[in-house]
């Protein structure tokens, strides 16, 4: 196993490589430079005064010549300094150590996309596999066509409709930020409280459209495990139908779920970006978002980079899930 580990985490570091190069040259093709948001304003501005700025943030030196230099910074763990006005390090944009934990950017992302994780899985499964062993029954078919209806509803435009309905209709729901104004006055358990009416919002429209997607893997999985002669088998022992589904049927048709699950956790970022924005949540997803509209490329790099590691951590992670689900891949 530790071999295995070790031989996965070096394979890694090329990859890795592989991305932050072409995220860096893709960042650099995009039209304008980071200097035109400190120009484009101002008439007055010289020539010499764009190439000031240039020459101060690095640009005008070749392509390969800058990714060598941020290359250099990132091998001692160093995203480099923002381009925005205030000049902080990136790693302080991100994790601003200063802040409490529930306001610093990368812990409010990886809690959200957490939950909603949580609420994916604990509903997708058991969804999943009731809609199988109840194929083509009443229920199987009102979970379908909810599923398709999962799948066909734009998330930005679902998160719309809630907050209307919740927020400025019902007055039920806050509908932006994670806290109210008050929350330093609230006792511990008000403030919880709080935080979790912020919460769940964005919780279900992170958690609505991967809920479709698990729960009909989780369907087309057992369907096809149910069929197999082990199953058959142990029927034909005997075995009651719960025994039969949710201890010899159930670990195999979990492998599908595995993936998606490992594919999922390299979204952590990428797929706040939506909500984050629309619910006013500050956190990775946002700061990405404004980023790339000032084009600030480190920044936009860093994310990128923590997003790539997520990724490949995630797929690790699948990897060693599928050991522990089948003891074929552990022999082999």
């Amino acid at each position: 196993m530790s071999v295995y580990l070790l031989k996965r985490l070096l394979e890694m570091i090329p990859t890795l490589f592989g991305i932050t190069l072409i995220s860096f040259f893709i960042i650099h093709l995009a039209p304008g430079k980071p200097t035109d948001i400190f120009t484009e304003l101002n008439p007055k501005i010289t020539p010499e005064a764009r190439e000031k700025l240039e020459r101060y943030y690095g640009l005008d030196k070749p392509i390969v010549v800058q990714y060598g230099i941020w290359l250099k910074r990132i091998v001692r763990l160093d995203f480099g300094e923002s381009f925005s006005s205030d000049h902080r390090p990136v790693m302080d944009k991100i994790w601003d150590a200063k802040k409490p934990l529930i306001e610093r950017r990368l812990f409010v992302t990886f809690l959200i996309n957490v939950l909603s994780m949580a609420v994916i899985l604990a509903i997708a499964i058991p969804l999943g596999i009731f809609s199988a062993t109840h194929q083509n029954t009443l229920y199987d078919k009102i979970t379908t066509t909810a599923v398709f209806i999962g799948f066909a509803m734009p998330s930005f435009w679902l998160a719309l409709l809630l907050m209307i309905l919740f927020g400025v209709h019902l007055h039920w729901l806050p509908i932006s930020q994670l806290k109210s104004m008050n929350y330093g006055s609230l006792s511990l358990p008000g403030q919880i409280g709080d935080l979790a009416r912020h919460l769940i919002l964005p919780i279900f429209v992170s958690a609505f459209t991967g809920l479709a997607a698990d729960s009909r893997f989780m369907r087309s999985s057992m369907l096809e495990v149910i069929r197999q002669d082990y199953v058959t088998v142990a029927r034909a022992k005997g075995l009651p139908e719960r025994l039969v589904i949710y201890r010899h049927a159930f670990r195999n048709a979990l492998l599908p779920i595995i993936t998606l699950v490992g594919l999922s956790v390299g979204s952590l970022v990428g797929g706040s970006v939506i909500f984050e924005n629309i619910f006013g949540i500050p956190g990775m997803g946002q700061l990405f978002y404004m980023s790339v509209m000032t084009r600030d490329y480190p920044t936009v790099m860093g994310i990128l980079t923590i997003g790539a590691i997520l990724t490949l951590m995630g797929n690790l992670l699948a990897d060693l899930g599928y050991m522990l689900a089948d003891p074929r891949i552990r022999a082999r």
